[in-house]
């Protein structure tokens, strides 16, 4: 760990998901968010023995949508989240390996994985270049990272949504989160794909590949 730039605590964004965790799926999972979730996994072909890497798996609402010949495994820094995620994968029958890790500093060897998906995490985590950076580094040279997320653009004002983000930074999530920023802080990585996926574009599907 570089001592110049520390981890940032992740205990506060575990109180908040640990209390979050009995309604989260009621107040997340609609119609829509079940279909923008498709849309980002379909983005992406050939899945079949692919290793993938789901960061900030949660409660599991991206497992009905994963194709059932891929080898995954799904960290979350939540153990209340990831019993959920337990047992949607045993209804859903995805096969995944569930773990209790943090996104900021992976427990996995560099180029472990195929594809990372990222959803719903950049704008949750207190360092979201760290996670970026630490998801490419257990990626293989030429592998994907999708990630769905919500973004300002660079320049983008938005002042209602930075004035509403002191508010929900207190409920773990952020809105002021710029995925170009977060970019450029992480060398190595292209940015090959950039569609809107809903909230006239405020939330994005975006496809990042590892040089």
């Amino acid at each position: 760990m570089d001592e110049n730039n520390p981890i940032p605590s992740t205990a506060p964004l575990r109180r908040a998901y640990t209390l979050w965790a009995p309604i989260y799926d009621g107040v997340i999972d609609s119609a829509m968010t079940r279909r923008v979730r498709r849309r980002s996994i379909e983005l992406l072909r050939d899945w079949s023995g692919k290793r993938v890497l789901l960061v900030g798996v949660g409660s599991g609402l991206d497992l009905p949508f994963l194709p059932s010949d891929a080898d995954y495994t799904g960290i979350d820094i939540t153990p209340a989240m990831l019993e959920r995620a337990r047992r949607r994968a045993q209804r859903s029958g995805c096969p995944i390996r569930l773990m209790n890790g943090n996104a900021m500093s992976l427990p996995f060897d560099d180029g472990e994985f195929d594809r990372v998906i990222m959803h719903l995490i950049l704008a949750v985590v207190p360092d979201p270049a760290r996670a970026l950076s630490e998801a490419a580094r257990v990626l293989r040279p030429g592998g994907e990272i999708l990630i769905l997320d919500k973004f300002l653009r660079p320049g983008q004002h938005a002042p209602l949504r930075r004035a509403l983000n002191h508010l929900t930074r207190r409920l773990a999530t952020r809105m002021d989160v710029v995925l170009e920023d977060i970019l450029a802080q992480c060398p190595g990585l292209t940015l090959s794909h950039d569609e809107p996926a809903f909230m006239k574009g405020w939330f994005r599907h975006i496809i990042v590949n590892k040089d």
